[in-house]
This record gives C-alpha cells, sequence and structure tokens, in this order.
C-alpha cells in the first residue's frame, strides 16, 4: 500500500466529485455523474495560500448562512497538489485549482443542506460499513487505516464526518436523480436500429485479436527461421485443434502481451497492421487465421470479436475461479484470517491439499459446498478488489489473500472462455449504458438546479 494510492483514495472521499483533472479518483458511493463546469469564484482565491504562508482564516462564501473558509479551500488544493506531485503530474495552476475546489464544495454544501432538510439520515452502523469498505479497497484492516490517516495528517472524526457527508450525498442523489431515470424498450429498440444503419461501414469497425509472436531474428540463417516457423506452425495447429488460446500463448509467444494471453486490445480495423486485418477478414469470432509473417516474425492471429461502435459486444471474456472466504469477527481477526488463508496458500502450493478441499472445509461463502467454484462469470460480476485480483491470474494460478467488503478471500483462477452473449444480454448491455448516459445529463441538470436554489454569497480576502 503507497501512500500516493492512499492519498488518492482520500481525495476521492474529502472532494466527492474531484476537479476535471482528478476524474476517477471516487469513494466507494460516488456518483459517476459529469460534473458542471466551475462557477464564478470568489476574488479572495485569486492568489491562493497553498503553503500556509497566511495562516489567519476567513470566509470566502457563503452557502445558505453556512460558511467555507479558506482554510477548507486551501487545505484541499495542497492535498490535490501534494498527490499530483507524488504522481509526478504536471501541476494545474493553484488559482484554477482553488476555483475548482471552491465550485465543488459549494454544490456539496447545497446538496447536504438539501438532504437534512428532507429528512435523510445516516446512523453509525453505516458509517461503520463505509470506514470499513475504504479499509478493504485500499487492503488494509481499520485499525491500519486509522493509522494511516494520522501518518497522513488527518484527524479521524473529520474523515468519519466526510463518510458521513458522502453517505448523505450518495443517497440524495439515488432518491433525486437515479430512481427517476427510466430506459425503456422502445429507446433501446431506436439505438440498435440508428447503430445498425451505421454498420455496413467496414471503416469504423472494431476489432479484437489475440496473437502469438514467434519472433524471428533479424540475422537468422535458414535453419533458424525454418525452427521458428516450426515451433509456430506448432501452435497454429494447436490453437485450431481447439486448445486455449491464451495458454498457448503463455507457452509459446516472444511477445510482452503474452502474459495477458497474446490479447490486443478491441480497437478501430485501421490501428492494426494491415497484415493482421487481411488475415482475419473472413474470420468469424473464434477463428483462427492461417501462419502471418512480418518483419518481427511469425503471428498466429485469432479473432477475438468483432463489432460496430456503439453496439455491444457479441462476445465476453468469462472467468471460473474458486475462493475460500473467512469473515473476520469477534473469534477471528483480519490478520489471523490473512495468516490462516497464508497458511491454506502454502499448502496448496506444496501439494500437501487442493484448493476445493480446503474450500469445503474452510471458507464462510455458499460456494464452499461446490469447493468454492463460482461458476462461470461475466465481467463486473464481482465486485471490484475481486475482480482486479481474479483478472491478473492465470489459469490454476492463486492469488494472496486479499480483503474485500466482505471479508479476506484465497482465489483460485480454474479457467476462462471467450463466450458469445444472448440477444437480452446485449439488450441488457444497452440498456445499461443509455441509463448511464440518461443519468449523468439528469444529474447535471439537477446539481445546477439545486445551485440555483441556494443562496450563494462570496466574499472577498480581508485587506491586508
Amino acid at each position: 500500500m503507497t501512500v500516493t494510492r492512499f492519498t488518492a483514495f482520500l481525495l476521492a472521499i474529502l472532494v466527492v466529485a474531484a476537479p476535471s483533472w482528478a476524474q476517477g479518483l471516487r469513494g466507494p458511493a460516488a456518483s459517476a455523474a459529469t460534473l458542471p463546469g466551475p462557477a464564478p469564484v470568489s476574488p479572495a482565491l485569486s492568489e491562493p495560500v497553498v503553503s500556509g504562508v497566511r495562516s489567519a482564516d476567513f470566509i470566502v462564501a457563503v452557502v445558505n448562512a453556512e460558511p467555507i473558509t479558506n482554510q477548507q479551500v486551501m487545505a484541499q488544493v495542497e492535498r490535490i497538489r501534494r498527490q499530483l506531485a507524488a504522481q509526478r503530474q504536471s501541476q494545474p495552476d493553484p488559482r484554477e485549482i482553488a476555483r475548482q475546489v471552491l465550485n465543488q464544495l459549494i454544490d456539496d454544501r447545497a446538496q447536504l443542506q438539501l438532504a437534512k432538510d428532507s429528512g435523510i439520515k445516516v446512523d453509525e452502523p453505516s458509517i461503520d460499513q463505509a470506514e470499513q469498505s475504504v479499509a478493504s479497497q485500499n487492503q488494509l484492516s481499520v485499525e491500519q487505516l486509522r493509522q494511516q490517516l494520522q501518518r497522513e495528517g488527518i484527524a479521524y472524526a473529520s474523515f468519519r464526518e466526510q463518510l458521513s457527508d458522502q453517505l448523505l450525498l450518495t443517497r440524495l442523489r439515488e432518491r433525486e436523480v437515479e430512481s427517476r431515470v427510466r430506459v425503456s424498450d422502445v429507446e433501446v429498440d431506436q439505438y440498435l436500429a440508428e447503430q445498425q444503419q451505421q454498420a455496413g461501414d467496414p471503416t469504423r469497425q472494431l476489432i479484437h485479436i489475440a496473437q502469438i509472436l514467434v519472433v524471428v531474428p533479424e540475422n537468422a540463417d535458414e535453419a533458424q527461421q525454418k525452427e521458428r516457423q516450426a515451433r509456430a506452425e506448432q501452435a497454429l495447429q494447436r490453437a485450431r485443434r481447439g486448445e486455449d488460446f491464451a495458454a498457448l500463448a503463455r507457452e509459446f509467444s516472444d511477445a510482452p502481451d503474452r502474459s495477458n494471453g497474446g490479447q490486443l486490445g478491441l480497437r478501430p480495423a485501421d490501428r492494426y497492421p494491415g497484415l493482421f486485418t487481411d488475415a482475419v477478414r473472413t474470420l468469424a469470432p473464434g477463428g483462427v487465421a492461417g501462419l502471418v509473417r512480418s518483419g518481427a516474425g511469425f503471428h498466429v492471429l485469432k479473432l477475438i470479436e468483432r463489432r460496430q461502435p456503439g453496439l455491444p459486444p457479441t462476445t465476453v471474456t468469462q472467468s471460473r475461479a474458486r475462493h475460500i472466504l473467512l469473515v473476520p469477527g469477534t473469534q477471528l481477526s483480519e490478520a489471523q484470517a490473512r495468516d490462516k488463508l497464508n497458511d491454506f496458500r502454502r499448502r496448496i502450493v506444496s501439494g500437501e491439499t487442493d484448493f476445493a478441499t480446503l474450500a469445503r472445509q474452510n471458507s464462510q461463502d455458499g460456494s464452499a459446498a461446490q469447493g468454492g467454484d463460482l461458476g462461470w462469470a461475466n465481467p463486473g460480476m464481482f465486485v471490484p478488489e475481486f475482480e482486479r485480483v481474479m483478472d491478473q491470474l492465470a489459469p490454476g494460478q492463486i492469488s494472496q489473500p486479499l480483503i474485500s467488503r466482505f471479508g479476506v478471500h484465497l482465489i483460485q483462477l480454474i479457467e476462462r472462455r471467450n463466450a458469445t452473449l444472448s440477444e437480452r444480454e446485449q439488450r441488457e448491455l444497452v440498456r445499461g449504458m443509455l441509463r448511464e448516459r440518461k443519468t449523468a445529463e439528469a444529474y447535471e441538470n439537477w446539481v445546477r438546479d439545486v445551485r440555483a436554489r441556494a443562496y450563494v454569497e462570496l466574499r472577498e480576502a480581508p485587506q491586508q
């Protein structure tokens, strides 16, 4: 756990929706909607003090009789600057950061007041759960989280208050915005029809290719070239017999993408070499092209997916994994759960026992009876912290213990496969995309409306 990662996450909590250069730094329940641009800001911040030279505090804005102080703004400005510096990113003008931060604080303050006036409440158990979620997503125990807060100079009470505020904002936004967004079947049909009209344009086509590259050195003699070609043809034959392409890539490929099963990603066709697009032009998804010779060597190419932009994917990469879940409680601390799972991992790797047996004997998940087998899963089916670790595993590999909001896990990836989505599943993907788009638009309009109904007074800095 690095300080940089931790600071990034704290910024997500302290600034519920970050400025434009810090997008993506969100807490566990923050909205993904796009924020409106900055409003005019007080001249008091035209020369923000980010290093503590001016120690006196003063009010820079009032929202419905509730003040926002210069120190509140500058504290967040400084955190953002430190985080950008730690990530070696360019530093925007501090005045621009201050404008963005103040604008966001005003929006949040107006929304918090609305939430409280509407009778929305957050109880202590909910804050406890949010705190646990923050700790879990940062692979920390709650106690370690508190220690890290102290090292970062953030008061624990202030941290809890910020969690409470974020929960209030989230519940308000869910009630006022998200719960009111609907996507009809007619809208889904209309969107699909519009996209299909553009499907005949091959230049807009997206393709996803996986490769096995057997490199041929520039100064290779005829014998070396034949040996390299024979190796590539062996991989090709096994791929066409239906063997797992990702496993073959890890065995045969000399390319850096071998650890990812040779996958090159979904991209416009014109961003692939012409040799590649020509080779897969007539293939159906899942097909393997004949051997392709380039200046780098011999390529075995598999077409994973072909689709038009805007249309849902027809295939996805599914993962099948098993896990052991231990839930910390009064009888088992988080640290003890980690130690126990580390011991399980050691025993499995040494061949003393197998994963399924230990899962049946020890896992506190409903999958225990199946040896921890979670079945085939599409992307997005598991919580992010679990899926992120699982996606990094090769078939047969076992993870280190990881913490999620449900407890402490040990994961073993069994296998992966490409699966075709049903028409219903594709429609639901479109529905989700359209809903997200409508929610973002509705949220932006709602934020502006809340801000317009609030009394906002911007104040000048006191004269020196």
